[in-house]
Order: C-alpha cells, then structure tokens, then sequence
C-alpha cells in the first residue's frame, strides 16, 4: 500500500460566544466576550511516543476531482499499551478514534462497497477482528463515541483485511489517497495496522 507523509500542521479554531447577567439586561454592553481555543493537528509518520497528553483533535482532508473528503476525530497515541484485543477489543463496534464519533464528509455523492453515499457528513466506525474488520458508514455522526450507535441507521458495512506495518505508528492517523481521477482510499493507521476502504467519485 503506498504511503503519502502528511506535513505537521495545527490549525487554531476560535469560537466566540457571548454571555450576559439575565437579571441586569440593562447592562448588556458590559456582558463578557468568552473564546475557546482548539488546536486542531494533522497527523504525521510517527514511530516513536511523543510528549502530548490524551488524544488529540484531529482531521485529515483530500480532494479527488472536484469532490472534498474531510475525516475529524480525535487521535490517541499506543504508548506502550496492547492495542488490539485489548484497549480496543475485538468485534466490538468502535468509534474508530476516541471521545466523540469519528466524522467523515462527503461534497459530492460516492460509492463505497457497491452503494451510493449522498453528499454529506456520516460517522465512521469500524468492527475490528483477528482476522478481518468491518468498516461502516452510519447517518449518526453527532454522538459520544457509540453512546448510539444503532446498526438501523448504517449505509454501508464493508469487510475489509488489516494488513501489517513494519513500522509503528505512535497516534492513530488517517489519509485520504487519490487513485486516479475518480477514486481513492481512507486508510488508517494505527499501532501496525492498516485498513484501507475504497471510493469512486459519482457524477
């Protein structure tokens, strides 16, 4: 599987809010202006444990064609930890990440596994195995890991086959990687797995 090396950047988000004593709307003008920042990383080739706490906010992005794909998860690191069959366990649905669903978007309908996927954004979790994983695209992207997650509202569900990396990888990352005009792979790293899911551009 070829490797495309994403360059390390942190993109800061700023949201603002504003905030007021409902008891004194009179004083409106002096109501205090809040700010929230979030460092949002693209992930890098990382063999070795870095000095970051928790999992970090993460995206990876990609454009095949005229059409956008944007992954957002969070991304938590293997630090020293066994990973398969044991922080994540086998054949349990996960979030593919950490915290929050993992979210992928779409500008432009494609298809995955033989069906059409609308334009939009979806969750992305995964079903890992000893074996083989299923990879699954639902319409509940707005949830608490898979607080609720429920199989009815899956588009598609695709077997896919882990294969082995020589080299590990520290924080779980995603890649989008164009194959041609109209067509690519996500693919995940994480530890020494990856999993690659094809797409096609539609229309």
């Amino acid at each position: 599987m070829k490797e495309t090396i994403a360059i390390l950047s942190i993109v800061t988000i700023t949201l603002i809010g504003c905030g007021g004593d409902k008891k004194q709307t009179e004083q409106a003008s002096t109501a205090v202006e809040s700010k929230k920042v979030i460092d949002v990383v693209i992930i890098q080739q990382q063999s070795e444990p870095d000095t970051l706490k928790g999992s970090l906010t993460a995206e990876a992005t990609g454009k095949i064609g005229n059409t956008e794909i944007k992954i957002a998860y969070h991304s938590p690191s293997v630090r020293g930890r066994i990973i398969w069959g044991g922080l994540v366990p086998f054949d349990k649905v996960w979030v593919t990440g950490a915290h929050m669903a993992t979210s992928i978007e779409f500008n432009h309908n494609v298809e995955i596994g033989g069906k059409t996927i609308a334009a939009g954004k979806y969750a992305f979790f995964t079903i890992p195995g000893k074996d083989g994983w299923t990879a699954i695209i639902n319409t509940n992207w707005q949830q608490h890991l898979t607080d609720k997650y429920d199989e009815a509202q899956d588009v598609v569900r695709l077997k896919v086959k882990p294969e082995q990396e020589e080299k590990n990888q520290e924080r779980l990352r995603y890649v989008i990687e164009a194959e041609g005009n109209n067509s690519g792979e996500i693919v995940m790293y994480w530890e020494r797995v990856e999993i690659s899911i094809p797409f096609k551009i539609k229309g």
